[in-house]
């Protein structure tokens, strides 16, 4: 497949309107007094289906002929791309299927299955998921929607970043940096993309789980690096094993760097943003207010984007915040 380009994110914008919630950048003045910049904040929790996963999955969805509207479509997910191309094939009357881990949080499995879809289980730890999905497209037809590595899912998510540029510029802001949350590498090459041309100034950055930092290792290294694997699974949404070949081909050159995050760290950003911003935000969707507030990051005299990825979180998992 072809790289995207900020053309595609252009275009991407223009196909999702009034399809998608155009979220709001929010600021927050104990925020800006903690870590002493001025951060502006993207909450795709209050994205439909609960993140930002809506967007790249209705723009690749919104692309398929009608033969493969109605051969159905499929892909692996442990929840928060599931839902979404669920809805999204709800939408334009295609049946979809989504393979979710077995561990997958309760509430994005039944909310996955209230959007009409079929679930199929694997094993996170011995399941090969993309194989079982490669297998399943070609026994059925169905065309594979991959979590991320694929320019249309790029594309699409990349659009919440131009929303955020806009936004800022007409608070008279200029980022200096952007913060993303980071599996796989979708969401921030699809960002990347979109700031290319319209900020190129802009530095990006990952922010992953530690134990999971492959996007940070491989950006280091010059290539695709698998993850270590030596965290816990908290953050369940960004559990990538490797960079995708395209993510990584768009990422390798248009990011700065990476950080990661304690599940602690996790934990006091999720409480933070419920008791200050009145959001609930999951693990993954957490990880780059936790970078800003544990001075992971240094924001001092700067401007800073970062992306609240998701809100789809278990009480259970939620409640342990507050503990």
């Amino acid at each position: 497949m072809d790289l995207p380009t900020h053309d595609d994110v252009l275009a991407a914008r223009a196909r999702l309107a009034g399809r998608v919630v155009r979220t709001p950048m929010l600021r927050n003045p104990r925020l800006d007094e903690i870590t002493g910049g001025t951060i502006l904040l993207k909450p795709e929790p209050l994205q439909r289906t609960g993140s930002f996963k809506f967007r790249g999955a209705t723009n690749a969805i919104l692309q398929l002929t009608e033969a493969q509207r109605a051969a159905g479509v499929v892909t692996h997910s442990s929840g928060n791309h599931g839902q979404a191309v669920a809805c999204a094939a709800q939408a334009v009357g295609a049946k979809a299927t989504i393979f979710m881990p077995l561990d997958a949080p309760r509430i994005k499995v039944e909310s996955t299955a209230r959007w009409g879809a079929e679930i199929r289980h694997y094993d996170r730890v011995t399941d090969d998921r993309e194989a079982m999905t490669r297998a399943f497209a070609e026994q059925t037809g169905a065309t594979l929607v991959p979590p991320f590595d694929h320019p249309h899912v790029m594309a699409g998510q990349g659009t919440l970043a131009l929303e955020l540029f806009d936004d800022a510029k007409a608070a008279g802001l200029a980022m200096d940096d952007l913060l993303v949350c980071t599996g796989g590498g979708g969401l921030i090459g699809g960002c990347a993309l979109a700031m290319e041309g319209v900020s190129p100034a802009t530095k990006i950055y990952c922010v992953e789980p530690e134990g999971w930092n492959d996007t940070a290792l491989s950006l280091a290294a010059g290539e695709r690096v698998a993850a270590p694997k030596t965290g816990s699974m908290l953050c369940d949404a960004l559990l990538a094993n490797i960079p995708g070949k395209l993510t990584f081909a768009v990422n390798r050159t248009r990011l700065a760097g990476g950080v990661a995050v304690t599940d602690a760290e996790v934990f006091a950003a999720m409480a933070f943003a419920f008791l200050n911003l009145k959001l609930v935000v999951e693990p993954g969707g957490a990880v780059c207010l936790a970078a800003l507030l544990a001075g992971k990051f240094d924001a001092r005299g700067k401007t800073v984007g970062a992306v609240i990825s998701g809100g789809n979180v278990d009480p259970a998992v939620f409640a342990r915040a507050f503990g």
